[in-house]
């Protein structure tokens, strides 16, 4: 990613169940796939029927974009598997949102495998942000290492500086 940190940004994200972060997503990845976002997910958690359920109860617009998503558990561990998530990634002016979700360790392990994947696809002109969803009994202890790694949050009010959200945070 050292090639294209300036298109880089990171967000984190906390949740309390895969309820709360199905219900927190939702009305983001309706808002950027209206303004033709990419987006690939690397999930711990199988959000596949937490998602269906969901969409049915709501009116967007985009539901079948949101649908032909991949809800379901990834193996992200294994390079091979964000490998083949990032070839996903388009080059050019298009913002390509990568989400990420599960346990610290499993997001970490992630993003170093996005790290060397996009070093060698040699991505041109890419905007990416890269989303990472805490569980949020899995992190009480790393929240200040979270924070610190990240550029911004993405909470249910939406994209925010982190001094917004958590007060006196510099």
């Amino acid at each position: 990613m050292e090639n294209y940190k300036n298109n880089i940004e990171k967000f984190c994200s906390f949740y309390v169940n895969d309820w709360h972060l199905v219900t927190m997503l939702l009305p983001y990845i309706n808002k950027q796939i209206n303004e033709k976002a990419n987006i690939v997910t690397i999930l711990e958690n199988n959000l596949e029927e937490n998602i269906q359920t969901l969409i049915k109860k709501l009116n967007l617009k985009n539901e079948e974009k949101i649908l032909s998503l991949d809800w379901k558990r990834t193996n992200g561990i294994k390079y091979s598997e964000v490998e083949n998530k990032i070839k996903n990634i388009e080059s050019g002016n298009c913002l390509n949102i990568i989400f990420i979700n599960g346990s610290k360790n499993n997001i970490d392990i992630i993003n170093k495998n996005i790290d060397k994947a996009l070093k060698s696809a040699k991505i041109k002109n890419a905007f990416i942000k890269i989303i990472d969803c805490f569980e949020v009994s899995e992190f009480n202890i790393n929240m200040q290492e979270i924070l610190n790694s990240h550029d911004k949050i993405l909470n249910t009010s939406g994209e925010k500086e982190i001094s917004d959200v958590f007060e006196g945070y510099a």
